[in-house]
């Protein structure tokens, strides 16, 4: 099959996307991939095998838009004048839609080529905007409303052939919206054991080692680690942090740590490419996965989540439904209440000491091995266009 994919936002990268085309070009299929360009200043095409990559520039009013893509037609014109344009030069036999916000478009192609339409949710769309800091605002609470998203969802994805998720949680929130639970199909953001290098570096046994990757803003949850690590140094001295990425709270992040005297325990590294962080992950004694619970995060499957139990690591998760589900699954690590630094805390001890044997990384490496790796998630993608041939 040809399939035209559509991505609003720059590409490379997106690890999710390009482990999806590569399953499906291994698999015989063509993948048509349309994208914006904005930040990155890459070909506005790019041919490689069976992998044709459509990029058109964005000026930074429309790209402002997407905010209000509801309420304004700005940000649907740009997209529809791009898509229609790829298609008076490109014969497709189906079109797949990453996220929530450009279904729309995917409809108007399924109706207009009577071809099938793939939307693939990465993530709770109306959910992950209740919760962001660009919509509480009062421009952003004028210009996105949540209740508008939520009618778009369930009208919208009702046109789908078929549906992707992340996680069995989301595909339970998918089928309430009165969707045919066969049209649902969950492809989780597993890894592949072979892309995530192990390597043989080691915990610092003068120390305890937090570890932390990923995104820095509120609702990572990091600031109620920070207030327990006060709390946690009253009983062992040598506990230490250390936060790899970057993001707009972490300034927030550095005064509470000044606040709290313990800048000679926590440490921000910035960003780090895959081979550092799995340095960093190796000489950690334990990972962090510390979320706010809502509506979005019960629903999410994080890449590290795996990534940490590849390594064999000991986590430490919020209780968040997905997360929660899985690291008792795998009996890899212990959750605690996400907004509750005595809690941490408490969990921080019970996984240190481990004295319930509740944690089995070994057994949590089988389960990478045998169900939560690629190539278990990736057969599923494959299986769903199958089904269309």
């Amino acid at each position: 099959m040809k399939i035209l994919m559509i991505l609003d936002h720059d590409f490379p990268p997106d690890v999710r996307v390009e482990k999806e085309i590569e399953t499906l070009i291994n698999n015989k299929h063509e993948i048509i991939l349309a994208c914006y360009n904005y930040k990155k200043n890459l070909p506005e095409f790019e041919e490689k095998k069976n992998l044709k990559i459509y990029r058109k520039s964005i000026s930074k009013f429309s790209y402002k838009s997407s905010v209000a893509i509801l309420k304004l037609p700005f940000y649907f014109s740009f997209w529809k004048k791009f898509i229609f344009g790829i298609l008076e030069k490109e014969v497709v036999d189906a079109i797949h839609i990453h996220d929530l916000p450009l279904s729309k478009i995917g409809e108007k192609v399924k109706r207009k080529y009577n071809i099938p339409l793939v939307i693939d949710l990465h993530e709770n769309w109306p959910a992950s905007l209740e919760t962001a800091t660009h919509t509480n605002t009062i421009a952003g609470k004028i210009l996105s409303s949540n209740k508008q998203w939520r009618k778009y969802e369930k009208k919208i994805i009702k046109h789908a052939d078929k549906i992707i998720t992340v996680v069995d949680e989301m595909k339970d929130r998918i089928a309430k919206l009165e969707i045919n639970e066969n049209k649902i199909h969950v492809v989780s953001n597993t890894i592949s054991p072979k892309d995530f290098p192990l390597t043989i570096d080691k915990p610092d046994p003068n120390f305890t080692t937090l570890f932390y990757a990923g995104g820095i803003n509120i609702h990572r949850g990091l600031q109620i680690v920070i207030k327990a690590i006060p709390l946690i140094l009253k009983e062992i001295p040598n506990v230490r942090l250390n936060i790899i990425g970057t993001g707009s709270y972490q300034v927030h992040l550095e005064k509470l740590v000044s606040d709290l005297n313990i800048s000679n325990h926590v440490s921000f590294l910035g960003w780090k490419d895959l081979l550092e962080i799995s340095k960093h992950l190796a000489k950690s004694d334990i990972a962090l996965i510390p979320h706010l619970k809502s509506e979005q995060t019960d629903c999410s499957s994080p890449n590290k989540l795996y990534q940490y139990i590849y390594a064999k690591k000991p986590i430490l998760t919020s209780n968040c439904n997905s997360l929660v589900r899985i690291i008792e699954e795998t009996k890899s690590g212990i959750s605690y209440i996400h907004n509750s630094p005595e809690d941490f805390k408490k969990a921080f001890f019970e996984l240190l000491n481990n004295q319930n044997n509740t944690i089995d990384l070994d057994y949590g490496l089988n389960l990478i091995n045998t169900k939560y790796n690629w190539s278990v998630d990736s057969k599923r993608l494959v299986d769903l266009y199958s089904n269309f041939i």
